[in-house]
């Protein structure tokens, strides 16, 4: 995501390798700066760029980094079962049967993803995974078989959307249990789980005695400080034509803030010639249209991931008026012709 690109150091660091458990990569830049890159958590490229002292000093902190983001990744699947752990498949696993008692945190997100519903009126339901989970299996089967490829049909799109009912998610914080009442209803935490995380494990560096690092998990942008000279990070929108000149389409200056994207361009099938994307309308059940992507700026990174999905399946003048109302968050469009439109108090610059 970074404009700024560094050159790679062409070496696998052992240390990193014998903490990360992945094929993990270093790369060092001027003035202490270190960048991290992995790519398993959260189905993603992941980048952490950061200052140390020493290449053996950056390379602790990115292994401690990368373990807290694993762990978040391990918590919020929804399609893996992991030793010793109940994450959200063991909760959408014991639907209808019994709760499930599960980390103190994956309460908090339920928590967060139950006041993102309320707050964006229905556009972000992390009770939603039962629809998802549908339009999931059709788009990895067109995937697949392009040839063959179809959209749900719309009699088995209202069967699972009956349920997607947020209010019978019983949380009991007392207990430190979760429990789904409807036996068919599944949780999907991808609107805000990766926001979720990448927020958590910034606070968790700045108890590490890190001031100055960008985290760039994939469409997840988090600037913790700016850079160790003063100056802010300088962070790329990508652009959604992905076959159009210049990769990004306008750069923002970042400190203390997160910038997460949302768009169409990236995760979709085609159906005869059309896009569908994985970004669904809990109003129609059917993927937004209203234009390629759009970018949310905000100090809270969960935040921010699940405003991104909401603005996503808002139709342009609803979102801006969404966003306005907003204290402290900021949004940019990318429209379908290549135009820009912005909250009053987005600040980019256009892309040289």
């Amino acid at each position: 995501m970074m404009k700024h690109r560094f050159k790679m150091a062409g070496i696998l660091v052992a240390l990193a390798l014998l903490a990360w458990g992945v094929a993990g990569r270093l790369s060092k830049g001027d003035g202490g700066q270190y960048e991290a890159t992995f790519l398993d958590v959260f189905d993603t490229v992941s980048r952490i760029t950061s200052y140390a002292g020493s290449q053996e000093e950056f390379s602790r902190q990115a292994g401690l980094l990368h373990e807290r983001l694993k762990r978040y990744h391990e918590m919020f699947d929804i399609y893996h079962a992991y030793e010793g752990r109940n994450n959200i498949k063991a909760i959408n696993d014991a639907a209808g049967e019994r709760p499930v008692k599960v980390d103190a945190e994956v309460i908090e997100l339920l928590k967060l993803g139950r006041e993102m519903h309320q707050r964006t009126g229905g556009k972000v339901n992390i009770a939603y995974g039962s629809v998802l989970s549908l339009w999931h299996e059709y788009r990895e089967a067109g995937l697949s078989d392009p040839r063959n490829a179809q959209v749900p049909p719309a009699d088995l799109l209202r069967e699972r959307e009956a349920h997607t009912d947020i209010g019978k998610m019983v949380i009991d914080e007392e207990a430190g249990t979760v429990f789904l009442e409807d036996p068919q209803m599944r949780l999907d935490v991808g609107s805000i789980g990766k926001g979720f995380a990448v927020q958590r494990t910034a606070e968790y560096a700045k108890e590490l005695g890190m001031e100055h690092v960008l985290f760039c998990i994939g469409g997840n942008v988090c600037a913790l400080g700016g850079k160790a000279d003063g100056s802010p990070w300088r962070v790329g929108i990508e652009n959604p034509d992905l076959e159009a000149q210049g990769g990004y389409v306008q750069t923002v200056e970042v400190a203390g803030k997160s910038l997460v994207t949302s768009g169409h361009y990236q995760r979709y099938y085609e159906v005869g010639g059309k896009r569908y994307c994985h970004i669904i309308d809990p109003d129609t059940g059917m993927p937004a249209g209203y234009f390629p992507s759009v970018t949310v700026l905000a100090e809270d990174s969960g935040l921010a991931d699940a405003f991104s999905t909401a603005l996503f399946n808002m139709e342009i003048e609803e979102g801006l008026a969404f966003v306005e109302g907003q204290e402290g968050v900021e949004a940019l469009w990318v429209l379908k012709d290549g135009g820009i439109r912005c909250s009053s108090g987005f600040q980019a610059d256009e892309e040289e």
